[in-house]
């Protein structure tokens, strides 16, 4: 007999665990302590990445340089921008790269002659601030972000990929050597006594790239390593390295929130949640006549299309008017897509009535989506609260003026908005009203 189960996993992909013995007498070298050190640094990484995940905790919101702020006194840059080295593919935080090798082009001012109005022109001026904040990464290494900097994007990217007009902002950990002293006794082995660096300072490097860096696919982040340690914060489309950002074409839902995994949401629906619709409105969003048409749900990931069962989707319709009402009917309906043959995966489906029965004016219309019952390609359940009913619609033109009211925002200050409290599972409820005309 064939197992179909739940395959072993692997072992934790961790070194050897040695911790330091002391006893008396011993005798102890730098590489002891050095080694101790590590030990403790990776258990400590360990438990980061294996109880609690990897991801932004707070801050490091990716925002526009307001235009008069593009242009510090002097022509160059502010003493704390952190602007990138030469290289273009990082940035120290918090500390200025070097300059050398920088065309005059690059670093702001006009090539020689050139007019003050060309000038202007050719000045790159895609720049874009950091803020401060806290993240970990993939490998359980705490990012700390202090006072933020400024990105210049030209000279971020790398030179073979400036041919593009979408970049992606993120930051890693990195570590660097401070404070020299000279050694007290000198080493045996060594011609001189040279000054040795006392201490290693943990800081973060900014990296921007033109290619789509690639999803972290795995379903838990305990058993196995990551290959890709850089935490991206956001995408920035439609570039013009010679105008500001726009606060509109920067992207942060790119970012993965902290956890251990990145649960499936909602992230768009057909209807106007709320909205009031005409009969005949309401007969083409639902599909009465048209076979190619009704209610569609968009996943942020892949859910298996073998979930999406009759019973997991429930059309109420609550009669009103101003005569006898509350009464309640279901209303039949079924998947239009995906079809049979789609595969064994899904980002979204179309839903569609399938029964004659009419709408009349005052009645409300029901949506219901079991999300506990729709799972994910890691064979989590769908996290499907409607929160305060803010799902956009998939065409963003589609919303009512002002139907949304205030709260444009997520808590977590990225949007949009999507279903889920992080939870998992849970009901997802919608609705919409019906007029006669």
């Amino acid at each position: 007999m064939t197992d179909t189960g739940t395959p072993a996993a692997a072992g934790p992909d961790v070194p050897p665990l040695r911790r330091l013995r002391y006893f008396h007498g011993q005798m102890l070298g730098a590489r002891d302590f050095q080694r101790e050190q590590a030990y403790h640094l990776e258990k400590a990484r360990l438990r980061m990445r294996g109880l609690l995940g990897y991801g932004v905790v707070c801050g490091l919101f990716v925002e526009p340089v307001p235009p008069d702020d593009d242009c510090p006194p002097g022509g160059g840059y502010p003493a704390d921008d952190g602007n990138p080295a030469d290289d273009g593919h990082a940035a120290d935080g918090g500390h200025a790269g070097e300059a050398g090798g920088r065309t005059a082009e690059a670093d702001g001012s006009a090539p020689a002659g050139e007019s003050g109005a060309e000038a202007e022109h050719a000045r790159r001026r895609a720049r874009v601030r950091l803020t401060s904040g806290l993240a970990v990464d993939c490998e359980g290494n705490e990012v700390v972000v202090r006072g933020g900097c400024v990105i210049d994007l030209w000279k971020a990217l790398p030179r073979h990929e400036r041919d593009t007009d979408t970049v992606w902002v993120g930051v890693r950990y990195a570590e660097r050597p401070v404070e020299a002293t000279r050694a007290v006794y000198d080493d045996g082995c060594a011609d001189t006594s040279d000054c040795e660096f006392g201490w290693t300072e943990e800081c973060y490097r900014v990296c921007v790239t033109g290619c789509e860096p690639p999803v972290d696919e795995r379903c838990d982040t305990c058993c196995s390593r990551c290959e890709h340690k850089v935490l991206w914060l956001a995408r920035i489309d439609r570039v013009d390295w010679h105008e500001p950002v726009r606060r509109d074409r920067i992207h942060m839902n790119v970012r993965r929130p902290f956890g251990r995994h990145v649960p499936t949401v909602i992230t768009g629906i057909n209807w106007i949640h709320g909205h009031t619709y005409t009969v005949d409105e309401a007969k083409a969003l639902l599909g009465t006549q048209n076979e190619d048409a009704g209610l569609v749900v968009r996943f942020s990931g892949d859910v298996r299309t073998d979930c999406l069962r009759p019973g997991v989707v429930e059309l109420q319709v609550i009669e009103g008017g101003s005569g006898r009402n509350a009464s309640t009917w279901y209303m039949g309906g079924t998947f239009a897509e995906p079809d049979d043959g789609c595969g064994e995966f899904t980002r979204g489906f179309r839903y569609r009535q399938t029964t004659r029965e009419t709408l009349q004016d005052g009645d409300r219309v029901m949506i219901t989506v079991r999300a506990a019952f729709v799972l994910d390609r890691c064979r989590r359940p769908v996290d499907g609260t409607h929160v305060g009913g803010r799902v956009p619609t998939i065409d963003a033109r589609a919303d009512a003026p002002g139907a949304r009211g205030g709260c444009d925002l997520p808590p977590s200050g990225v949007g949009p908005w999507t279903s889920g409290t992080g939870a998992g599972g849970d009901v997802f409820e919608s609705w919409f009203f019906v007029k006669e005309r």
